[in-house]
């Protein structure tokens, strides 16, 4: 019986995870929740699955869901907040797996702590590889525990080399399904509002990373992380876009021999074979190669995608460039969202803020942290300053109501 902690428990993740979980009682059991603002959904968890602990995002949030479940007869459950409360839920001494599903550097710091407790983690939450891959990786190679991956693509590269070592390398290929805006002129940016971007062909994700894969800087942070968990630089790292999303990635060895890993588009595939590994155990999610039609493929257009270029740059450069890619983006898309910018001001404000940030040498997660916040102060100013300006007018883009 495996123990799992999953640290974003109401969201597409933590949901998806769950399910794996419903479907397999007899080998897994949920400890511990952390499950951010969602305060229903925690109610809801927390009556179905019975965790020791259950941590959302505040104090008042805690006493709320604390009053719910006293009033519904249930006592036993420990209800914690904040940054605080994910440690605590991601170094449980009861839990062996964490599942590490925080959109965001919100979840950073729960991540490494679980490491640091010699806690097997699997990694749904890109950001905390981005931002600080190089600390958590060395320390998870001193606790001698695997990072496994639950992105799609890393995960698929993780399959792939169970066919050859990383030695025998050439190149790591990521695929990218090219998102909504794969064939619309660049020229037609400027109109991009923000339902046209919400809506990916293949995935169904949460906002910030559905935005991300618009402007193809998912698949630049995914760059980052595949040179993070797979210790390769960054030029032996490749994008290559592939409508399907059938094929998830594919690694290239120095033979001239190609794996290719493919399965259907749904996360639950890649969150079962991390929660299974090294095991593969039976599953209902088939794939039907009478459905293979055909495979499209194209290099990726960085010219009207520069954050692809960006986050290549920053992977190359290292340290505080690559924490501040990441805030910078954090900040643009969600002045995106709001309507404070176009989706094509995403990837400027995102190059100014970079190009300000040194790379220095960041010796521990709090040296992280603070170039995160520098990091995102400055987009915020840079935002406001636009605004104050004229340059970016309020409304263009905007979800109707």
């Amino acid at each position: 019986m495996k123990r799992i902690a999953i640290l974003g428990s109401t969201g597409s993740i933590g949901r998806s995870t769950l399910n794996v979980v419903e479907s397999f009682p007899d080998r897994f059991q949920v400890v511990t929740l952390a499950a951010g603002r969602n305060l229903e959904l925690a109610f809801e968890q927390a009556q179905r699955w019975r965790p020791r602990v259950i941590s959302v995002s505040a104090e008042s949030h805690a006493q709320n869901l604390k009053s719910r479940l006293k009033s519904a007869g249930i006592t036993e459950i420990e209800v914690t907040h904040g940054a605080a409360g994910n440690v605590n839920i991601a170094t449980h001494p009861e839990v062996d797996f964490v599942v590490s599903a925080i959109v965001g550097v919100a979840g950073l710091e729960a991540t490494y702590e679980a490491v640091r407790a010699g806690k097997t983690v699997g990694l749904a939450n890109k950001e905390c590889l981005v931002a600080a891959g190089e600390l958590i990786t060395a320390e998870a190679r001193r606790q001698g525990k695997p990072l496994l991956p639950i992105d799609s693509e890393h995960n698929a590269v993780h399959q792939c080399l169970r066919g050859g070592r990383i030695e025998e390398v050439r190149r790591i290929w990521l695929t990218a399904s090219g998102g909504p805006f794969l064939h619309t002129p660049k020229s037609k940016f400027a109109d991009i509002t923000v339902e046209q971007a919400l809506n990916h062909p293949t995935w169904k994700m949460g906002n910030r990373i559905t935005i991300d894969s618009a402007t193809l800087m998912n698949k630049g942070f995914e760059v980052i992380e595949a040179c993070r968990l797979f210790n390769i630089p960054a030029e032996q790292v490749s994008v290559i876009v592939h409508p399907q999303s059938t094929i998830h990635s594919l690694v290239e060895f120095v033979d001239g021999s190609i794996l290719a890993q493919l399965s259907v588009t749904d996360m639950r595939l890649p969150i079962l074979y991390a929660l299974t590994y090294p095991e593969r155990i039976t599953s209902d999610l088939n794939f039907s190669l009478s459905d293979l039609r055909h495979l499209d493929f194209c290099p990726p257009d960085v010219e009207k995608f520069p954050c692809l270029r960006l986050a290549y740059e920053a992977a190359t450069a290292g340290g505080g460039k690559t924490v501040a890619l990441n805030a910078a983006d954090e900040v643009a898309v969600s002045a995106f969202l709001e309507g404070s910018i176009r989706f094509q001001e995403i990837p400027k404000l995102i190059e100014d803020v970079v190009s300000e940030t040194p790379v220095g040498k960041l010796e521990s997660i709090k040296d992280v942290l603070a170039v995160d916040q520098k990091a995102r102060a400055s987009a915020r100013d840079k935002i406001a300053a636009r605004g104050a300006t004229g340059k970016s007018p309020v409304g263009v883009g905007t979800r109707e109501n």
